[in-house]
């Protein structure tokens, strides 16, 4: 395998990039739980959904260009890819809004197995507390702080209804969750050095629905 110099290893990998490296390992497990040891670029690529020529520039930036002839080792390549993101270690996760959504994010099995652990389900409603969800007991709002504190949490998601988001990204911000997975409908105000990155189904919908009226379209045209 071939590795980047220390000056290259310093270089950020642009965002675009990042955004595919999780689909590359998603497409590795799924070779790896097939038996399989050693993949072409081809291979890899049509398994991930994008081209050859994408996938060999973006894993060029983590100074894996594979071996000629033989392709990428699955394992290592696995490996690699985890370190890079993130995903070796076990980050502890909160979820705040523990309704119907909620309750499907905390029976989520992916999270385990992708390197999130989560350490605590929080809700405002009081009739919730003590409910216990996928194994963890569901707790008042108000013991965010409590738990940030003990388990050193930097992730947070918000399932709560649009009303009350913002009022919990604050709250999550002020006691140091520093990434926040945001499903409600709504756009969210942080500060510098904040991540968010926002989960909207209704528009991932409405996107679909505009290709099928373009397909419509074009038939009866």
């Amino acid at each position: 395998m071939t590795t980047r110099s220390s000056a290259e290893a310093a270089r950020d990998i642009p965002e675009a990039t990042v955004a595919r490296l999780p689909v590359y390992l998603r497409a590795l497990t799924t070779l790896a739980e097939a038996g399989t040891s050693t993949c072409s670029s081809e291979d890899l690529a049509s398994a991930a959904g994008v081209n050859s020529a994408k996938l060999r520039k973006d894993l060029s930036y983590l100074g894996s260009y594979g071996t000629r002839g033989v392709g990428y080792d699955v394992d290592y390549l696995r490996y690699q890819i985890a370190r890079e993101i993130g995903v070796t270690q076990d980050w502890p996760v909160v979820i705040v809004g523990i309704g119907n959504l909620g309750h499907a994010l905390a029976n989520f099995s992916g999270f385990r197995s992708r390197g999130f652990r989560v350490v605590a389900l929080l809700d405002a409603d009081a009739t919730r507390t003590g409910e216990e969800v996928a194994g963890v007991r569901v707790r008042p709002f108000d013991d965010l702080e409590d738990i940030v504190g003990e388990h050193g949490v930097a992730i947070g998601v918000i399932a709560t209804p649009a009303v009350a988001a913002q009022d919990v990204a604050d709250r999550m911000v002020g006691c140091g969750i520093s990434s926040i997975l945001n499903f409600a409908p709504t756009v969210l105000s942080v500060p510098a050095g904040v991540d968010v990155r926002k989960v909207d189904l209704s528009i991932e919908l409405q996107i679909l629905a505009y290709h099928e009226q373009r397909k419509a379209q074009g038939e009866t045209a």
